[in-house]
């Protein structure tokens, strides 16, 4: 890897932390899931709504990303996502109902869907060198999110559930500010978006093909993040410290583990040895589900195999498809989300059922994508075949294309 992936212009750095704060959102309720819980009455179940109700709005939503930032530019979408963000957080904070607490998820969920589709595609196209280090920069984003994500959920957690939902809407505020003043203005495109163009991308069997494996993959990984918390009957902050720990895991094979198997082994099979070994983690949590050191180890050290599997995985997105990268980017996110909008509603009606049972299912998902991405192995492999796996330089385009995702 070399230094100019680090080398960027100040509009993809102030990019990048916005979406560092964005992703702390999806493991900042870690922490707080059972303190909700207990402070309002409400089961694994109830509570697992809230990843449901933010992943289902944000997956139907990603069909409509395209359309709104090819009609009013990237920057524009950029700060209507991170303003509905701020408010969804905020409100989900001042709530004393579960139901109060899900439907404010949701509107975050719809800020996220604008923010992150819009801002994968302006990073890929305005970052210095090659599509592989953009994207390795933005799972790096990702990683740190995810990783901080649950640390400020825990810490804030501890003085009450409500203050890590305000900490996100504070943080995000400065997101906001960051992305008003640093990013040049992008025109509207002058040939605007479908609504319907990631729906038709998906006629690509590679790109369908991967975004079931995710939608699959995401039931173990929402089982990991939205029941794990369940069977370990922790306090905030010592949850909070697990999940950093997967995160930080996460964040380092994303960045430095995943180029060299990729490197090493190639796309394919560095995908699947990510998914087997996170398939075999989550079955060992499901045979000793009540030995709590099981579950704690299991929670980080599956953090290392999706680090390798979500860069992979978001670089085969990237390059698979003939459709421009933020439809690419759409349609792979709306099928995905989609999995994972069912995965913790589906892992918390099974925990109350049986605390083993979560696991085994998410498992069995995974092993499952495993089959499915398999499918469409000549396609994967293929892209291995071009000079540096397919990184192609994106230096050649202006700034300004770059930023103008209509085209999208």
């Amino acid at each position: 890897m070399t230094t100019t992936m680090w080398r960027q212009p100040k509009t993809v750095w102030s990019i990048a932390f916005a979406c560092v704060i964005s992703f702390m959102g999806i493991g900042l309720v870690d922490p707080i899931l059972k303190p909700i819980a207990d402070e309002l009455g409400a089961g694994p179940s109830q509570v697992s709504l809230l990843f449901t109700s933010y992943l289902a709005v944000m997956g139907i939503a990603m069909l409509g990303t395209g359309w709104v930032s090819s009609r009013v530019g990237a920057k524009r979408t950029l700060l209507i996502g991170l303003a509905l963000i701020i408010v969804g957080a905020a409100f989900a904070g001042s709530q004393d109902t579960v139901g109060g607490i899900v439907a404010f998820r949701a509107l975050w969920g719809l800020g996220n869907a604008l923010f992150i589709a819009t801002a994968l595609a302006t990073i890929v196209g305005a970052a210095s060198g090659s599509v592989k280090q953009a994207i390795i920069l933005y799972e790096a984003a990702l990683g740190v999110g995810i990783a901080t994500g649950p640390l400020l959920g825990g810490w804030l957690g501890g003085i009450s559930w409500r203050w890590p939902f305000y900490g996100v809407a504070v943080l995000m505020a400065v997101a906001f500010i960051a992305t008003l003043t640093t990013l040049p203005k992008t025109p509207p495109a002058e040939n605007p978006t479908s609504i319907t163009a990631p729906l038709r991308a998906l006629g690509h069997r590679g790109l369908l093909t991967v975004g079931i494996t995710a939608l699959l993959y995401n039931f173990g990984f929402f089982t990991l993040l939205a029941f794990t918390p369940f069977p370990l009957a922790m306090g905030a902050h010592e949850i909070g410290f697990i999940f950093f720990g997967w995160g930080v895991l996460l964040a380092i094979t994303s960045v430095f583990v995943a180029p060299m198997i990729q490197r090493r082994f190639g796309t394919l099979a560095g995908i699947v040895g990510a998914l087997l070994g996170f398939a075999i983690i989550l079955a060992a949590m499901a045979v000793w589900t009540d030995n709590k050191t099981l579950l704690v180890v299991g929670v980080i050290v599956a953090g290392a195999f999706l680090g390798v599997n979500n860069t992979l995985i978001t670089e085969t997105v990237m390059k698979i498809s003939p459709a421009p990268r933020a439809v690419a980017s759409a349609a792979y996110s709306f099928v995905r989300f989609s999995g994972g909008a069912v995965a913790p509603w589906l892992a918390g009606n099974l925990g109350e059922k049986s605390i083993h049972l979560p696991f085994w299912v998410g498992s069995g998902a995974v092993v499952l994508a495993v089959l499915v991405l398999l499918t469409a192995r000549r396609i994967i492999s293929a892209l291995d075949e071009a000079p540096g796996h397919g990184a192609e330089e994106v230096t050649s385009r202006t700034e300004a294309e770059a930023l103008t995702v209509g085209d999208a």
